[in-house]
């Protein structure tokens, strides 16, 4: 997984625990939100990913917060809920935008581009950042 955080790292600009824990929150996000199969696929062709998942599994130690739940308990989750926790760890837009597109631009060289597209296509929102 090392390679994955410092890709993030270098070319978004993120302190590598910083991407660690980001890239981890993106990967649990979409274990939970996107179609199972082809994100099951995705996440074991990535080295390490399973082991980041389970650690951070997306809630980025505090579920995202007041508004996460509020969002979530209103059915305003999703993406929105997942930018809120990003950015309750300090990430701005710009930042979770690269953040975004090198994950899935990296799960794309390991999984390959079909099932990558798949589980971007099957979670409501997510294709206007990556």
């Amino acid at each position: 997984m090392s390679e994955l955080v410092t890709r993030v790292a270098e070319n978004v600009g993120l302190e590598p625990a910083t991407a660690e824990k980001a890239v981890g929150m993106i990967l649990g996000f979409l274990q939970r939100e996107a179609a199972e199969g082809p994100v099951a696929r995705m996440i074991e062709a990535i080295p390490g990913a399973p082991e980041l998942v389970a650690q951070y599994n997306g809630a980025g130690g505090n579920g995202g917060g007041l508004l996460g739940g509020l969002l979530s308990a209103i059915g305003g989750g999703g993406v929105m809920a997942l930018g809120q926790q990003l950015m309750s760890q300090g990430l701005g837009m710009g930042e979770i935008t690269g953040l975004a597109r090198e994950t899935i631009a990296y799960a794309k060289e390991k999984a390959g581009e079909e099932v990558v597209d798949e589980v971007v296509a099957s979670v409501p929102g997510l294709s206007q950042f990556v």
